[in-house]
């Protein structure tokens, strides 16, 4: 029937990459990662909660910094990779906020899915704060973030510092 409509068929694959934060792996579509930095010294944010870092200066943008482990309660992982931010694409549209920055550890991995290689591995128990779904992908345990729940917990506290 979508055909009929002309809408585009699902694409069968699609590139992510699976990002290193801590002890975990997030999984994101390619195309919301704008860019791999070398972690710069944010700024702080006023009466900002622990998981939120500061701001960075990106590309003439100032950017909230998100330590992702903190907000889910996750390691720290091995101190001794070398410390990036992914800057990404926020989903919201919002003007003050069109990048998030989640601190990572080690490289993001490109990688290409189907849904066969995606298994959920969510046992019905909640999940943290800013994770949508856990899944496997390959031999690999990820978790995809809720950007969008991010987005709206830094949208007011980045409204305050614009």
């Amino acid at each position: 029937m979508s055909e009929q409509l002309g809408e585009q068929p699902l694409p069968r694959e699609i590139r992510c990459v699976l990002v290193p934060a801590g002890d975990l792996r997030l999984l994101l579509p390619n195309a919301t990662i704008a860019e791999v930095i070398t972690m710069p010294t944010p700024e702080p944010v006023d009466d900002a909660p622990e998981w939120l870092l500061g701001r960075i200066a990106w590309r003439g943008w100032r950017v909230p910094l998100v330590a992702f482990t903190r907000l889910v309660g996750a390691g720290e992982g091995d101190q001794e990779l070398a410390v990036r931010v992914a800057v990404l694409k926020a989903p919201g549209g919002h003007p003050e906020l069109p990048f998030i920055a989640v601190v990572t550890r080690g490289f993001p991995r490109l990688t290409t899915l189907n849904a066969e290689l995606i298994i959920p591995t969510h046992d019905g128990t909640a999940l943290p704060p800013g994770v949508r779904a856990q899944v496997l992908v390959r031999d690999d345990l990820a978790v995809i973030p809720d950007l969008e729940m991010l987005e709206r917990e830094l949208a007011p506290l980045v409204a305050d510092e614009a």
